[in-house]
């Protein structure tokens, strides 16, 4: 296994994570990048748009990681923000980051992984 590194908005945390576990994560993560597009996306007068549903990831290893995020709250994909649990038996962080910066961590991970 492999180190992936989340850079937040105070500090970074670092866990073991597959290439397989970050290939599910990034697709889970560009489906919620289209989600926050449509959502963003402002209708005609008079027209509705259907709320997007909530992205959520689980993952399970040496450490449960989990990724929420509302694409409805958000007025565009930068502005977004991901709740993000990662805890194991001895401890529990719980932070708040941009999804820019979540995609961009992955990135990293996968090309050095590639």
């Amino acid at each position: 296994m492999a180190q992936l590194t989340l850079n937040l908005p105070i500090g970074s945390v670092g866990f073991s994570f597959t290439p397989d576990a970050a290939l599910e994560m990034k697709v889970a993560l560009n489906q919620l990048m289209d989600s926050l597009k449509v959502a963003a996306n402002k209708p005609p007068a008079g027209t509705k748009v259907a709320p997007q549903k909530s992205m959520e990831y689980r993952y399970t290893g040496d450490v449960f990681l989990e990724l929420f995020c509302n694409p409805n709250i958000y007025p565009t994909p930068f502005a977004a923000k991901v709740l993000i649990t990662l805890r194991d038996d001895r401890i529990r962080v719980r932070v708040e980051a941009e999804l820019m910066q979540l995609l961009e961590d992955l990135n990293q991970f996968l090309e050095a992984e590639g």
